[in-house]
């Protein structure tokens, strides 16, 4: 890769080109429909994560820090500052693993559009329906595209994918919601992209983990709100031979592909590339789920049946998911997939009611997860990142039966979308949590309506508890 002038942006200028002049008649009716149902399905992840006990750390100790009443924390009576707002909406989107994932781009866009985009409805009321949704689709565009350019070496060295690509989604959208022009755009991505961090190790147990969306939201709303007011931001951010997103975190130059930024935009709707998910716990793990499931239906079985479970993966699967459990915490509990599947095997279900801090270290289940062995398959992980989640499962029962399926993309996948009532039932139950009936139906309308809405800012009061 060279570049005959230090400042070359193609690919950056390309995108903000995209963010800025996209307009809601420009998005296909396919899109507007699902992007409605995923951004239905983030806000019922964060209304059940805003009594977490992540998020109510948060939630008080920012609360203390700040006195400012601009925005709402979803769910609860608490209102603070626009950037510490998108924080812990962000975390609360992602605070109990039930959030959406763009599996060949990794990326959890909801999470780290949404909070940024509904801060700038409710601080600048006015914004139509079709202005919210057409700086959304901006938002779900562009991060997936990062994903896809790093490929799966990416998260296999050690970088959240969440958190880094997260706010190139978060800029786009903010910068889109601002109006901004391209040129102010290209700074939106380069303010954003210059405070990508975060690391893997969190998965271990750690409540940061849960942060990270958070902070990429409130990093995307930096840039586009500073770029507005003339800050300026790394103009070549992704192009950059030295200091770049791209060049830095990537081992080498023949591991990312700078073309995927820009591949089909506005033809191809990474939108469309989101998947949901039906269990709380990490996407990695839903396609193991699923197999057991569908062999369940085929010759019902408990744990007491299993004699062992074999599980063939990418490396990022093993790397991932694929460790020796050990109980550090829910985090680790709701990522680790030996433990999922003893969950799965005990209790019949893998939805928030089976992870409670209580079941972490729980005896049985530990001795369940000691039955499943995850193991690398080269021809997986040859196939590329949109097959990162695939799976070759084996299981042998105790009474000598053996049975195997392979599946490619966990329930809710791109590929087999979810329905819309599936989707409402599942916002229903988690969003019950925080807010009362009457309101829960309320946002579900206000989302199913959403092109038809005068003003972006009546969603910010409905999301909070009254």
């Amino acid at each position: 890769m060279t570049h005959g002038d230090m400042h070359d942006n193609p690919y950056t200028r390309g995108m903000a080109q995209f963010v800025s002049t996209l307009r809601y008649e420009d998005i296909p009716a396919s899109v507007i429909e699902r992007i409605k149902l995923l951004m239905l399905d983030s806000i019922g992840c964060a209304l059940y994560g805003s009594d977490l006990p992540w998020t109510r750390i948060l939630q008080n100790t920012l609360s203390g820090l700040d006195s400012s009443s601009a925005c709402a924390v979803w769910g609860t009576r608490v209102r603070m500052s626009a950037p510490h707002a998108a924080l812990v909406n962000g975390t609360q989107v992602q605070g109990f693993e039930l959030d959406d994932v763009h599996r060949q781009g990794v990326l959890h866009v909801g999470a780290v559009v949404l909070p940024a985009l509904i801060a700038i409805a409710e601080m600048r009321p006015g914004m139509s329906g079709r202005e919210f949704l057409a700086a959304a689709v901006a938002g779900y565009e562009i991060g997936p595209r990062v994903g896809i350019c790093m490929g799966q070496e990416h998260i296999a060295q050690g970088w959240h994918s969440g958190a880094t690509l997260g706010v190139f989604s978060a800029g786009a959208g903010a910068a889109r919601a601002l109006k901004l022009d391209i040129d102010r755009t290209v700074h939106a991505l380069g303010i954003a992209g210059t405070q990508s961090s975060g690391l893997m190790a969190a998965q271990y147990g750690a409540m940061v983990k849960r942060m990270h969306a958070g902070r990429a939201s409130q990093s995307g709303l930096y840039g586009g709100l500073f770029a507005e007011q003339g800050f300026t931001g790394i103009v070549n951010v992704l192009e950059s031979e030295y200091g770049g997103f791209c060049s830095t975190f990537s081992r080498s130059h023949d591991r990312f592909d700078l073309t995927q930024l820009t591949a089909g935009l506005g033809h191809v709707w990474q939108t469309m590339g989101i998947a949901l998910k039906f269990y709380a716990c990490v996407g990695s793990n839903h396609t193991t789920l699923d197999a057991i499931r569908a062999m369940q239906q085929e010759r019902p079985f408990g744990a007491d049946d299993v004699k062992r479970i074999l599980v063939h993966g990418s490396q990022v699967t093993m790397d991932h998911v694929g460790w020796k459990y050990v109980p550090q915490g829910l985090t680790s509990a709701q990522l680790n997939l030996p433990y999922c599947v003893a969950t799965w095997l005990l209790e019949g279900d893998c939805f928030v009611d089976q992870f409670t801090q209580d079941k972490v270290a729980d005896p049985e289940r530990m001795r369940v997860a000691e039955l499943v062995q995850v193991r690398h398959d080269a021809d997986i992980t040859a196939r590329g990142s949109k097959f990162r989640h695939m799976v070759r499962v084996e299981c042998e029962l105790k009474d000598g039966t053996h049975m195997e399926r392979t599946v490619e993309a966990g329930r809710g996948n791109e590929k087999n979308f979810a329905s819309q009532d599936d989707v409402v039932e599942k916002f229903r139950k988690l969003a019950s949590r925080a807010l009362p009936a009457a309101q829960v139906e309320q946002i579900k309308d206000w989302f199913l309506g959403l092109e038809t809405q005068a003003d972006a800012a009546k969603l910010a009061r409905l999301l909070a508890l009254q």
